[in-house]
């Protein structure tokens, strides 16, 4: 695949931008989680495919994630890890908005995947996510039925932040009518608890090899370049131990596409052509 290709649809988008000589929309911002396990021949990610009618990445293979709610900033909310202001200087954010992205990352990764990095103190994790119980509790958070601070609460469970990583930061470009600042996390699985998509949002879900995912890119796996660039990144490295270490930092600076002069193509930092033409053969 080229990351630098436009995907569908943005050369329409593109086209009627120019034309309206717009001010680009302001981008809303958004939580990510690559969920990872260790697969037979590696790290695996947990993918979902977005329904084609979705307005924004129809059809598009994402990992679980979404806009961060203004109930995601709520201070009351059982915490357990790094305090929201480590957070915020890992994320670049300011205090309260780092607690929201932190929130709205294991907020999400439940609902679109039903796997939940909260426990009833700082050790331990919830053991299973299965059951009506907790697909209605998925469903109601989905909804905006109930905020994610009181799930935690009537269950007296705290958000395990400390099993996140931040990763990165993507920003849509500026000709997209819908726009995102969403900030990439990783983390791992955990045991005992079964990853399980499929909502409003999306028809399908897997798990998926770093490698497999890379070779099907473009062709039975349609991604946007974030998603891809992400998986030219995870392939670097050869367990989920050593992702995870490797994320042990503040994130880079947010990564914005732009455009070649023609609008041909998008422009990318060059470290993901190099990583394209190395994993080609793969």
């Amino acid at each position: 695949m080229d990351p630098t290709r436009l995907p569908p649809g943005f050369a329409d988008q593109l086209a009627d931008f120019r034309a309206r000589a717009a001010d680009p929309a302001t981008p809303k911002v958004a939580a990510s989680t690559i969920l990872l396990r260790t697969g037979a021949t590696g790290p695996e990610a947990f993918l979902l495919r977005r329904r084609t009618q979705m307005a924004f990445a129809g059809g598009m293979v994402v990992f679980p994630g979404g806009g961060v709610d203004p109930r995601d900033a709520a201070e009351d909310i059982g915490w357990a890890g790094p305090a929201p202001e480590v957070w915020a200087e890992r994320l670049g954010l300011g205090v309260d908005e780092a607690r929201a992205v932190v929130c709205a990352a294991v907020r999400e990764t439940f609902e679109e995947s039903g796997v939940l990095l909260a426990g009833p103190d700082d050790g331990s994790v919830v053991p299973s996510t299965s059951g009506e119980e907790w697909a209605e509790a998925r469903r109601a958070l989905e909804a905006r039925e109930i905020a994610f601070s009181a799930l935690l609460r009537d269950r007296g469970l705290v958000l395990r932040t400390d099993l996140l990583r931040a990763w990165t930061c993507w920003i849509t470009p500026e000709f997209e009518p819908r726009r995102y600042r969403t900030f990439f996390f990783v983390t791992a699985s955990p045991e005992g608890q079964e990853a399980a998509g499929v909502s409003t949002e999306s028809d399908a879900a897997a798990w998926l090899g770093v490698d497999e995912a890379l070779a099907a890119a473009g062709e039975s796996v349609m991604m946007l370049p974030p998603q891809y660039c992400t998986f030219l990144e995870l392939a670097q490295y050869g367990t989920v131990a050593q992702i995870l270490a490797a994320s042990d930092r503040p994130i880079p600076e947010p990564i914005m596409p732009g455009l070649e002069p023609d609008g041909s193509a998008l422009t990318l930092p060059e470290r993901y052509a190099e990583l394209n033409a190395a994993t080609a053969p793969r």
